[in-house]
């Protein structure tokens, strides 16, 4: 599954360097000089649970000379982790007007896709965003959002559930935890649990921080004896509490992203959300170089990265094969 994923990417990688890597128009880059751009960077959660990837947008922006302070801007819209308030926000950042907005997974996206056709979007974490209607292909995004992509579909749950399975060989029935609008493919999720043997249970889906406990007694009251965490921004910002959660029903559970390990979830398998947020940065300065949105290939994860907490795995009563150990790129414990 992992050569099928990074087959693909590279294709689209090609594509991507081809275009983004071409030398820009004489004169584009001198479109942001003696002025500075305006970035609206529309988040669901709250700025202090998220400093690690925004320090990394921020690196990212000086690595493409652009400076905060000095030649650009960034204009900030938290929802507070209530999804309710996104719309409301993202109205609010394109009637400023913004150069360019920030949209993180598929809520913000959404959010921000609905407020505006004109303003460039640059997605940090898109989710099928063909299927989702946000771009027409992945080389020719054809509208106004462009960026990066952070689901490639039923392989990479494939790889989490299987991993689930050799971490907790008995867990035949596993709790999904996802954030309402996040628009994953959820036939490509049934499919891979098809796979692995697995049958899901999808708990009532996240909009509220208040919304996550009910959803572990659910899965809990529903049989599951482990936890599938796709997440979204509500449930990342609440991290330390889903692995608490998780620890209170033992329920062990795969994640996304590895700061839900840091936090002490059991294991994750996903992307790097601070390379993502760096990458990010690259697009949004190309794009107030003069590049259009609807030109600039949407790029998918090159790297899927596996991250273990050994404490927790210890707390779960939980034995470790050591194929699982050899694998991971972080350890934890």
């Amino acid at each position: 599954m992992d050569m099928l994923v990074n087959r693909r990417h590279a294709m689209r990688s090609a594509v991507v360097l081809a275009v983004l890597g071409g030398v820009l128009p004489t004169g584009v880059r001198a479109q942001r000089q003696g002025r500075v751009a305006r970035i609206g960077y529309l988040a669901v959660g709250r700025p202090d649970t998220s400093a690690a990837v925004l320090q990394a947008f921020d690196e990212g922006l000086r690595e493409q000379g652009l400076v905060q302070g000095r030649n650009v801007e960034v204009i900030f819209r938290a929802a507070q982790a209530s999804v309710d308030a996104l719309s409301g926000l993202a109205s609010e950042l394109a009637s400023l007007p913004v150069d360019v907005i920030m949209a993180g997974n598929n809520t913000s996206i959404t959010a921000a896709q609905r407020a505006t056709t004109t303003i460039p979007i640059v997605m940090v974490l898109g989710i099928d965003p063909v299927r989702n209607g946000f771009i027409e292909t992945f080389a020719r995004p054809g509208r106004n959002i462009t960026g990066l992509t952070n689901d490639a579909g039923q392989a990479v749950h494939g790889k989490m559930l299987g991993l689930l399975r050799e971490l907790v060989p008995a867990a035949s029935v596993v709790g999904v935890l996802a954030q309402q609008g996040l628009g994953f493919d959820r036939a490509a999720v049934d499919q891979a649990a098809r796979l692995a043997n697995v049958e899901l249970k999808y708990a009532p889906e996240v909009r509220r921080p208040e919304d996550i406990a009910p959803a572990f007694e659910w899965m809990k009251g529903a049989g599951a004896q482990a936890v599938h965490v796709i997440g979204g921004a509500v449930v990342y910002q609440n991290r330390q509490a889903v692995a608490e959660l998780g620890l209170r029903h033992r329920l062990p559970g795969i994640h996304f992203a590895a700061e839900y390990v840091r936090a002490g979830g059991l294991v994750s398998y996903g992307t790097d959300l601070r390379a993502q947020h760096r990458r990010a940065a690259f697009y949004v300065a190309r794009i107030l170089d003069g590049a259009k949105p609807s030109e600039l290939p949407v790029e998918q994860p090159a790297k899927f990265e596996m991250a273990l907490n050994m404490n927790t795995a210890k707390a779960l009563g939980l034995v470790v094969p050591q194929s699982v150990l050899l694998r991971a790129d972080e350890v934890i414990g």
